[in-house]
């Protein structure tokens, strides 16, 4: 058996490791002189206690002490010290400054090529509630600093918040269940289905433009008007928008936001229970996903015990600061930046069916496609100031995820299946289909009585995640087995006792003596794109206001 690392770790041989000390060094002395002082904490945590202060994903990680007690290794350094701070820090000790460097370990997916462990470098800030100087000006400040200090090419703070979003539901939502739908979508970036979801209630014209333009709003500081137009006219309360928060906060920062080094998307709008206020990444050209994270968490102290405390930080990721700066030593290829001006706009297009249709739409929205029309056996096509990237609809949200694209065209449910970290912008409605659980005629009430034997379905499928969410959401229990083609097969020869696939006509289901039973949910193919590069590159968000206007007006 070869002496490999676990999956998902890895060594770090000495010239990495000396340059991540170099990389680490700038970043503690920016961090000192302004006041910080170093905290650690342990690597395993009490999983119920940790949990009190936010909601925590599961982990593999986890296990059992000695007297039964549930362990995990932290996933983050926010909870730790804020649990560090209820215990063992007084009032009297505000406003607290800490720093740290630490490695912290996350479950991301055992295909997605991501690390497991990785190093964060950050800041948390605590003071008094008191409606004085916003925390979070003086912490994006000395982010700032730092990477500025670091020389990270082209780097830009992209900001958001929650408040505008929440006090708009508070005020206006119709059940506590659509509230819940909203957020839950906001949170996965599903800009799709949150306007599928508005546009399905009664609610008033204002309300839902609103909802549907206040995630997707984005630009420089003038947007903040434009929210508050938006809430003012859905009949928000002035006190309770969060605007002016923001424009005080804007107005502290007006030298970052005069440079060109601040910018708002509020689709960056995610995490609601741990959040409550600004929230902010870091992101800079030619890497596929954000350098920092941080944000105003006042409910996080709250819920350890400790309200009214204005808490606020952000986390540098040392792996990703060595992938920009080019410096990953020697487990690593040393990359070069590339500016925008210098690279096309790479987009992921599907071939197969969805290919005409792809290659009509993009064209609808002014880009060249001419040399699209004859293919052949190209993979990557440039033609114009765009490079088209073709690959089959279920890779492209990996290529986008993974930086080979910037944005990409595929169905929703492969979409869904891979569970990748998208921004999903435009319902496009072509390449219509459903997914449906069938079973053989001849076998009709076969799969209950075996339920009620087994206590479970076995179920036959290409889509294993999709299939686990419908049995999730009905509420049974299901055993599935994954096939790769003729699903329909499964539950014919008695392998399994239902099936649930793809299905635009119904003819396969038919031909084999095969019915509908219930329909998992319904698909087309959506616009959608990277994160980094959505907040980054404003060319996807003028390709993606360009596609929704063609496909208004088809």
């Amino acid at each position: 058996m070869p002496a490999v690392t676990p999956r998902g770790f890895r060594d770090i041989l000495p010239t990495e490791a000396l340059a991540r000390e170099r990389i680490t060094g700038i970043v503690r002395e920016c961090f000192s002189k302004h006041g910080y002082l170093p905290v650690e904490t342990p690597i395993l945590e009490d999983r119920r206690l940790l949990s009190v202060g936010s909601r925590i994903e599961d982990s593999p990680f986890q296990l059992f002490d000695a007297d039964g007690s549930l362990l995990m290794v932290r996933p983050d350094l926010t909870l730790p010290i804020a649990r560090m701070v209820s215990t063992r820090m007084a009032a009297d000790d505000l406003p607290l400054r800490l720093r740290y460097v630490a490695p912290v370990v996350r479950e991301e997916s055992s295909l997605k090529g991501q690390p497991r462990q990785f190093t964060q470098l950050g800041i948390e800030y605590y003071g008094s509630d008191d409606g004085g100087a916003l925390p979070e000006v003086e912490v994006v400040s000395l982010l700032a600093e730092t990477l500025e200090a670091l020389d990270v090419p082209a780097w830009r703070i992209v900001c958001g918040s929650v408040s505008p979003l929440k006090a708009l539901l508070a005020h206006c939502s119709p059940s506590k269940e659509f509230e819940e739908g909203v957020l839950s979508y906001a949170h996965e970036s599903d800009l799709v289905s949150l306007d599928e979801l508005v546009d399905s209630t009664d609610l008033s014209e204002p309300v839902r433009l609103a909802l549907h333009q206040v995630p997707r709003m984005s630009g420089g500081s003038e947007v903040i008007a434009r929210i508050d137009s938006l809430l003012e006219g859905a009949g928000v309360p002035e006190e309770e928008r969060g605007t002016r928060e923001l424009e005080r906060f804007v107005s502290a920062l007006s030298d970052l936001d005069a440079s060109g080094r601040l910018s708002f998307d509020f689709s960056i709008v995610n995490s609601f229970d741990y959040y409550t206020g600004v929230i902010f990444k870091g992101y800079a050209e030619g890497i596929t996903a954000s350098i920092a994270s941080g944000g105003r968490y006042d409910a996080v102290l709250a819920n350890f015990g400790r309200p009214g405390v204005a808490s606020c930080g952000f986390a540098l990721s040392l792996e990703r600061l060595q992938e920009i700066l080019g410096e990953q030593g020697e487990s690593g290829v040393v990359s070069s930046h590339v500016s925008l001006a210098e690279r096309p706009l790479r987009i992921a297009v599907p071939k197969g069916s969805l290919f005409p249709d792809a290659v009509r739409v993009l064209g609808e929205a002014g880009l060249p496609t001419d040399k699209l029309k004859d293919l052949g056996r190209k993979l990557i096509v440039r033609d114009g100031d765009v490079e088209y990237v073709i690959v089959r609809a279920q890779d492209a949200p990996a290529f986008v995820a993974h930086g080979g694209a910037d944005c990409g065209i595929c169905g929703y449910d492969s979409i869904f299946e891979a569970n990748h970290d998208l921004i999903q912008l435009v319902d496009l409605r072509f390449g219509g289909c459903r997914f449906v659980v069938a079973e053989p005629r001849s076998k009709a009430g076969a799969a209950e009585d075996a339920y009620r034997w087994r206590g479970s379905v076995r179920v036959a499928t290409k889509y294993p995640r999709i299939t686990q969410s419908y049995y999730d959401r009905i509420g049974q229990q299901v055993d599935i087995v994954q096939l790769h083609g003729n699903i329909e097969l499964g539950p014919i020869v008695g392998m399994t006792d239902r099936l649930v696939d793809i299905t635009a006509t119904g003819t396969t289901l038919r031909e084999n003596d095969l019915v509908i039973v219930d329909e998992v949910m319904q698909c087309t193919a959506r616009f959608f794109a990277g994160p980094a590069a959505y907040r980054y590159d404003g060319r996807i968000r003028s390709l993606a206001a360009r596609l929704a206007q063609a496909v208004a007006e088809d």
